[in-house]
């Protein structure tokens, strides 16, 4: 363990998460967490199922009135590292505990000095780190980017995607429906008139449900799924917190669409939909979607629905706002690979610049 002692803050490196779990002290279980993929349990799972062959290392800084940060990264060897997240990590972030974030910029941000704390630990460990996907919310990329510039680390900061949310406001669907364009209402109505569904959504774990999305998405356009088992240990983990909601849309006893949903902390989370590309005529995904927003609105209320990562043009209509999600690279200038790596990045940056000039 190493410390600083003019900010009081104890920087230690875990290899292992459930020496990060005990050290954490239910600090980072779902419950305490401001959304699922900064818990522990979403970390084991991306342990268990997707990041298995990847060397952890966790970085964790604690200052003496308790006050914590983490920050979750693979180990790519030769200096390189990665935000710990994969495929399904919606957002990444570095994670705290014991403090709340600062509502306007007149009050200190006391995650700072945490985040500083890190930056200077992991000098010694690594040239060069790419966090990704991070959003600004909670002004994330900014507390990063500085932090990680006052240790002696150049930050370059990139848009990579996007992600759309629609604000709800925990108000009723029909105030939700009525904001959404005219073309997308009509299309739902005309197609309700033509087309009868079953329409089923599950909020626990049914193993003939899912095994009804699995044959959807096989079905689908969507290219093979990477973990199956981690999709399907997150939905039983899921039903067991009571935050599933998973939409079939059955066509004569045969599913056609489906969608995987969660609701968590008044944030409901489009995971993953998909529809069989036989029935793509009849717009089964539109009629599930249509039904799966008015069962989560009315029944679960959520301040905001996140429709996940991607700038797919269908999701303006669906939602409200785009927010850009970025890539943060950390190059460390205190070593000869650092700088080297950084000079690399800053040339690319200038002729992507004269490109667009």
């Amino acid at each position: 363990m190493s410390g600083n002692s003019a900010l009081a803050v104890q920087v230690e490196l875990f290899e292992c998460l459930d020496e990060v779990e005990r050290d954490a002290a239910g600090a980072l279980d779902r419950q305490r967490q401001r959304n699922v993929y900064d818990s522990i349990e979403w970390l084991k799972l991306t342990r268990a199922h997707v990041l298995s062959q990847v060397p952890l290392v966790a970085a964790r800084a604690r200052d003496a009135s308790g006050r914590t940060a983490w920050l979750f990264l693979q180990d790519h060897g030769n200096g390189r590292a990665a935000a710990f997240a994969s495929w399904y990590t919606l957002a990444f972030a570095p994670i705290f505990a014991g403090l709340a974030v600062p509502t306007s910029d007149e009050r200190p941000d006391l995650r700072a000095p945490l985040a500083a704390a890190l930056a200077r630990k992991l000098r010694a460990r690594f040239d060069v780190i790419s966090l990704a996907p991070m959003a600004d919310e909670d002004r994330d990329v900014a507390l990063l980017k500085h932090a990680f510039a006052s240790a002696g680390w150049l930050a370059l900061r990139a848009a990579t995607t996007a992600n759309w949310i629609a604000k709800t406001h925990e108000q009723p669907f029909a105030r939700y429906w009525e904001d959404r364009p005219s073309r997308l209402r009509n299309t739902v109505e005309r197609k309700r008139r033509r087309t009868q569904l079953e329409i089923a959504i599950y909020d626990h774990f049914d193993p003939a449900a899912w095994a009804d999305y699995e044959s959807v998405y096989r079905s689908s356009w969507k290219p093979a799924e990477g973990s199956p088992e981690f999709l399907r240990a997150f939905a039983e983990r899921s039903g067991r917190w009571g935050s599933l909601r998973l939409g079939i849309a059955r066509d004569a006893g045969r599913p056609v669409a489906a969608q995987l949903w969660t609701v968590d902390q008044s944030v409901a989370t489009i995971h993953k939909l998909a529809h069989d590309e036989a029935a793509k005529a009849e717009s089964p995904g539109t009629l599930l979607s249509a039904a799966m927003f008015e069962h989560v609105i009315e029944r679960d209320r959520p301040a905001i629905i996140d429709f996940g990562t991607g700038d797919d043009a269908y999701k303006a209509d669906w939602m409200d706002l785009k927010r850009p999600l970025y890539r943060l690279d950390l190059y460390n200038l205190r070593s000869p690979r650092g700088i080297t790596a950084a000079g690399h990045a800053a040339a690319r940056a200038l002729v992507r610049r004269l490109r667009n000039n």
